[in-house]
């Protein structure tokens, strides 16, 4: 997604869409954590993402970069500083196109973030590792919707229920519900866990340039969920 991001394609125009989609909720919790208004933040989300794309900063996302997620905190933590000195608002139009962010329940969202001294740092780990959880759900529901599956999705998702908000049901719920065998329950929600496991490991295999990283990366994503344990909203 990267590397199509960078492009004037069409395809290089859904790339950077699905980018803003994904990423635009850490960026902005980020910013609002760091003390800007809820206007600033929306403002300055908008226009980190116009310079990201229209400054060609991506093109120097190469492989010696490392972690996406590292690489973008940086970019934006540069950019924050910038427009700090500048005090410059964002002006929409001047045949430049403006980003098309979802930003509509944002501060709703956020007002579920932490009001402690969990750091801004500590929050964009932690509302990127639930990015990249939620985008691997996504993809799961989307295979068994394709394979006629929903039903099925919709029975088993409980027990992905990472943050331990509801309990799991009884495998014999299961096994009612789908009309099948206790064993053939068992066998289904085994295979679901650990489908949802390869995709996540995709998914963050995505945002590191060297696949070695990937059981790092994987490991401080679980840690800043844990230390965000308890104090980050859905």
């Amino acid at each position: 997604m990267l590397l199509s991001a960078q492009s004037q394609a069409t395809a290089g125009k859904a790339a950077r869409e699905e980018l803003c989609r994904l990423y635009w909720y850490p960026l902005y919790a980020f910013i609002r954590k760091r003390g800007h208004n809820p206007d600033d933040a929306r403002d300055l989300t908008q226009g980190f993402f116009l310079a990201l794309f229209h400054r060609k900063t991506l093109r120097s996302a190469t492989p010696l970069k490392g972690k996406f997620r590292s690489y973008l905190l940086a970019c934006l933590k540069n950019y924050l500083s910038v427009e700090f000195h500048r005090e410059n608002a964002i002006k929409r139009g001047r045949g430049i196109e403006f980003v098309a962010l979802d930003l509509e329940g944002a501060e709703e969202r956020y007002s579920k973030e932490p009001a402690d001294s969990l750091t801004p740092d500590k929050v964009f780990d932690a509302r990127w590792a639930t990015t990249l959880l939620n985008r691997a759900m996504d993809s799961l529901k989307e295979e068994y919707n394709v394979q006629g599956k929903a039903a099925v999705f919709d029975s088993l998702k409980p027990f992905l229920d990472l943050a331990g908000n509801q309990e799991s049901p009884a495998y014999e719920a299961v096994a009612g519900t789908l009309k099948v065998s206790l064993g053939s329950a068992k066998t289904l929600i085994h295979r679901f866990r650990k489908r949802y496991a390869e995709i996540i490991r995709e998914t963050v295999a995505a945002t590191v340039a060297d696949p070695a990283e990937i059981d790092n990366e994987i490991r401080a994503l679980c840690d800043a969920l844990i230390a965000a344990e308890g104090r980050l909203g859905p």
